[in-house]
């Protein structure tokens, strides 16, 4: 016979929660013991899978601190993704002033974005430990005085440095973000909240790469990095003034790395979360891949188009700010599955219109691209923490591990494909991915949707 024992305990302002344990065979009887006082420090790592018996204490819609919640979150995604990518319009200027290929150029993202994929695990892992708030905003404000560092760096690989040391310092955001979504929001209106949170990012990636071709063409490109990194830290403060504070987060004190480990195992060996990985891969394969070889093209023959006016074509961002959050309440009221399907035809569709050498299609292409990105990128960020059980911040890093790691390792190796095959050859690049996405999301067994 299974006897099951509950224990309650205190935690923080009277807070209680329950822990259920199963005796041997030995016992005769079950338990419940109830205790006012703090609980007597365990030799092992506590349980971070801690429930608490009153039940959560969501953010709802309409509220105040729901307000609040969008804005910060939306400064989160303002700075961090402006940052990571203010230097995107750069690439061509980068060629010309250090006398670097296409390739070499593209590492001032790839390096960002590499650090970036591996701080996120770390992040994701330590903020178990410290907290979400806090370790969101630190890691927003060394970002932008890296930033700055990286605007006052006399030569390539000291600006090289500086970028990657701003992706190790910016992995405290994304990953730490979806977390204190998925743990503090309502999960009825949590596809509208990751919604904003991503508008927020394409706000940001946006005015990162728009505002630094307009200044670069009247100033130069040292100036508007630097003007970035002053952006980020008013940015940074905005969020730490507006966020509140945890109230469903069980810090997880002490715990070992061989937690960490298991948490990221569990989670791979999740095949509902090994797909969304995957396609976050994908994802991200197509959009910086895309974006990054389309300022190249149009600044070479026939199109010759000159920093400003490629700066402006990146204005599709505002299709994707868009999208993004009218998917998210789509996703939570209609599924996400077949929401995500219909974002890969989109981006599918767009690849193919930007071979069209002609440069109204090759803006329909890119605003097509555009959305389906960022419909997708909604979607599939909003499974990732309902499936994930406890742990949601690893589960949040491991998703953007993948992300990132499509825009560093295919983002570099669009380059070759730009070099020997010029724009076709992007295309079949960024569109076998498109269809690789498809077909994860045809094929997946299950709803893609918050149970």
């Amino acid at each position: 016979m299974k006897i099951v024992s509950s224990i309650y305990w205190t935690h923080g302002k009277g807070q209680r929660y329950i822990r259920e344990t199963r005796p041997g065979p030995e016992s005769a009887c079950s338990m419940t013991l109830q205790s006012t006082m703090a609980p007597a420090r365990h030799r092992h790592h506590p349980a971070p899978a801690a429930v608490r018996t009153d039940g959560p204490i969501w953010i709802t819609r309409g509220t105040a601190l729901w307000r609040r919640t969008g804005i910060a979150l939306f400064l989160a995604g303002f700075a961090s993704f402006s940052l990571i990518y203010c230097v995107q319009p750069l690439l061509p200027a980068f060629a010309t002033s250090f006398g670097l290929g296409a390739a070499s150029a593209s590492l001032a993202l790839s390096v960002t974005t590499s650090l970036l994929a591996l701080s996120i695990l770390l992040a994701g892992a330590f903020s178990q430990a410290l907290g979400r708030r806090g370790l969101m905003f630190g890691s927003m404000a060394a970002a932008a005085v890296l930033n700055l560092a990286a605007a006052l760096s006399p030569g390539w690989h000291g600006l090289l440095i500086a970028r990657a040391l701003e992706g190790l310092a910016l992995g405290g955001v994304p990953a730490v973000a979806m977390a204190y979504l998925a743990e503090e929001i309502e999960p009825r209106h949590l596809g509208k909240a990751m919604g904003l949170y991503v508008a927020g990012t394409g706000f940001g990636a946006m005015m990162g790469r728009v505002g630094m071709g307009l200044l670069t063409e009247f100033t130069s490109w040292r100036m508007a990095m630097g003007v970035m990194g002053c952006l980020g830290l008013v940015a940074a403060i905005g969020f730490l003034i507006l966020l509140p504070r945890s109230r469903n987060f069980v810090a997880a004190r002490g715990v070992s790395p061989a937690f960490h480990l298991r948490a990221w195992a569990g989670h791979l060996r999740n095949p509902g979360l090994l797909r969304l990985y995957v396609t976050g891969f994908a994802l991200t394969s197509i959009f910086v891949t895309l974006f990054n070889y389309t300022t190249f093209r149009l600044t070479a023959a026939p199109f010759d188009l000159s920093q400003t006016r490629v700066a402006m074509i990146f204005l599709a961002f505002g299709f994707g700010i868009v999208s993004s959050s009218i998917a998210g309440g789509l996703g939570d009221r209609f599924g996400r599955r077949p929401l995500l399907i219909a974002g890969f035809l989109l981006t599918l569709a767009g690849v193919a219109v930007t071979l069209v050498p002609a440069l109204p299609a090759i803006i329909a292409g890119i605003i097509l691209v555009t959305t389906g990105f960022f419909v997708c990128h909604s979607v599939v960020s909003g499974s990732v923490g309902p499936l994930a059980g406890t742990t949601k911040g690893h589960a949040a890093s491991l998703y953007l591990l993948f992300y990132y790691l499509g825009s560093s390792i295919t983002g570099s190796v669009g380059g070759w494909f730009w070099q020997h095959g010029g724009w076709t050859a992007i295309a079949a690049l960024t569109g076998g991915f498109a269809v690789l996405g498809l077909i994860l999301s045809v094929t997946a067994r299950h709803r893609i949707v918050a149970p």
